[in-house]
């Protein structure tokens, strides 16, 4: 998603310490640079500098691979190429490119298109009016939709290929590419012998093992206000979490606030301000929840979260009146708040979430 969102993730810091064997005299080390249109940023524990560089390296690679793979900004990356062969026959595809979309079509389905990778021509519409301040017309809002449709979304596991079955059809995986590329990014490391670090790439945080001494990394999660921080702390080891929602990418036409969060079913921005914080097994699973619950909304959201294994959600939605915020929480997200002595960390923004 990846697409400004309305929680802020920040890392905060490391839980209390406790017992560690074997951690060694490990050092912290951070890296940054921008891929995907976001930051990302690195943070790794080893005891050799030029190995935590050249991991480092290694793992900024492949988010730059992903990207030139996955992006739909980049007119020569393998998903615009095989966008362009729309209503013809079936494409051989990267192993990289068909888990993506294996990934994200199967969501589809089980949301019956709330999460919908062949987004792309109601995206641009989108774009194009937070631009120009001008909503879609109808016509171009109907003729776009048209366009759109998973089921037409055909894979072959078999062959690896990949085929866009009606003419006109545009990919968009800005929903998902960010959590896999955070989690190919941790890969990366941990095949270099780096075991404990935390992969950040706007509002998607993917982290293994936690600091020497340490049980877990802490993560806040900023209030709707922009001006308030984090109101909620996360305690995560081998974990993800990722957050949606339109704090900084919004458009405002004739009184109406739209996210850059597009209903597929309505081809409609957003209108209901919410923020959903999703913690996975991995980014790739965390980043498409948040996108798929933003909505979804509160009820069927939950309980989408609640059947999938692994999987917490917290969403936060502006109320009315007296009732400033709502809101509403997963039966096991309770347990994943870090207790008010971890949270006592300084504070390391990792910039606005894109999810």
């Amino acid at each position: 998603m990846s697409v400004g969102l309305l929680a802020m993730l920040l890392v905060v810091g490391t839980s209390p310490a406790v017992e560690d064997q074997g951690a060694g005299n490990l050092e912290r080390f951070e890296f940054r640079e921008t891929h995907m249109g976001s930051e990302f940023k690195l943070l790794i524990y080893c005891t050799d500098r030029e190995l935590a560089s050249s991991a480092a390296r290694s793992a900024f690679a492949r988010i730059a691979f992903l990207d030139a793979t996955l992006s739909d900004y980049k007119p020569d990356s393998e998903l615009m190429r095989l966008s362009d062969q729309a209503g013809g026959p079936a494409v051989p595809v990267s192993p990289e490119l068909f888990e993506v979309l294996a990934r994200a079509r199967s969501l589809s389905e089980r949301t019956d298109g709330a999460f919908e990778p062949t987004i792309n021509p109601v995206v641009k519409l989108w774009r194009r009016a937070r631009r120009n301040r001008e909503l879609p017309r109808p016509s171009q809002l109907k003729e776009a939709l048209e366009r759109v449709g998973w089921r037409d979304l055909v894979l072959n596991a078999e062959a690896q290929t990949v085929r866009l079955a009606r003419p006109g059809m545009r990919l968009d995986v800005g929903g998902i590419a960010k959590g896999y590329a955070s989690d190919a990014a941790l890969e990366v490391l941990r095949e270099a012998g780096i075991s404990r670090a935390l992969v950040a790439g706007a509002g998607d945080i993917v982290a293994s093992e936690p600091p020497p001494g340490r049980s877990g990394w802490i993560v806040g999660i900023a209030s709707l206000d922009a001006e308030e921080g984090a109101t909620r702390f996360l305690s995560l080891r081998c974990q993800a979490v990722s957050t949606s929602g339109d704090t900084e990418r919004f458009v405002e036409i004739d009184g109406v606030r739209y996210s850059h969060i597009v209903d597929p079913r309505t081809g409609l921005g957003l209108t209901d301000r919410s923020s959903v914080t999703v913690v996975a097994p991995d980014g790739t699973t965390s980043d498409s929840l948040a996108t798929a619950i933003s909505v979804l909304g509160p009820e069927t959201g939950l309980e989408l979260a609640e059947q999938t294994e692994g999987v917490e959600a917290l969403i936060v939605t502006v109320g009315d009146g007296q009732n400033r915020y709502r809101v509403d929480q997963t039966s096991g997200f309770e347990a994943l708040l870090a207790r008010p002595l971890e949270q006592e960390e300084p504070v390391t923004s990792l910039g606005p979430p894109e999810s």
